[in-house]
């Protein structure tokens, strides 16, 4: 999911959280680990494109064989828009939610102002909600998470970052 892209990154780098595939995937397993007692769940829906990875992640260790997506997009020109559905959840889906989402998991990387967790609530109100990141602002309307971060700190996903030099904190990195 992107976030705040009207900031530039010289802006994002005070208060970056940069997560490694590593992190990632042991933060995926613990937020298994958490929805364990919380299914069993018939199907997964993953909101794209930030969700894909931890609905693969969730969706193995669970033994969840149907996943679907859901595809929003909130951000044109760099700018934060009007939410805008690309691709809805599947009727088939819906039918094993018994139109409520009932016994379905909505997965999503993080959870930031809440504008895309509301349109999907409603349109699954009883699915059960899981992200693997939460900011205070959207953290009421998930289930479940594993770690919360500040509202204005930029994570940086490991599918964003490309091996690099870091200079020591001591010389003014963050």
């Amino acid at each position: 999911m992107a976030e705040h892209p009207e900031l530039s990154a010289q802006e994002r780098a005070g208060k970056a959280f940069p997560v490694s595939w590593d992190q990632f995937h042991r933060d995926c397993r613990a937020l298994t680990w958490r929805l364990n007692s919380a299914g069993p769940f018939a199907a997964i829906v993953a909101i794209t494109r930030g969700g894909l990875v931890p609905a693969a992640i969730v969706a193995r260790e669970l033994g969840v064989r149907v996943i679907d997506t859901v595809c929003i997009a909130s951000y044109a020109h760099d700018k934060q828009g009007e939410l805008q559905v690309l691709k809805g959840i599947s009727d088939a889906t819906t039918r094993l939610g018994h139109g409520t989402g009932k016994g379905l998991l909505i997965v999503d990387d993080l959870v930031d102002t809440g504008k895309t967790a509301r349109l999907v609530r409603e349109m699954l109100p009883d699915a059960h909600f899981a992200t693997v990141y939460a900011k205070p602002m959207g953290r009421p309307l998930v289930d479940t998470f594993i770690t919360e971060v500040s509202q204005d700190t930029w994570i940086f996903f490991p599918w964003d970052l490309g091996l690099s030099f870091q200079p020591p904190m001591r010389d003014g990195a963050a």
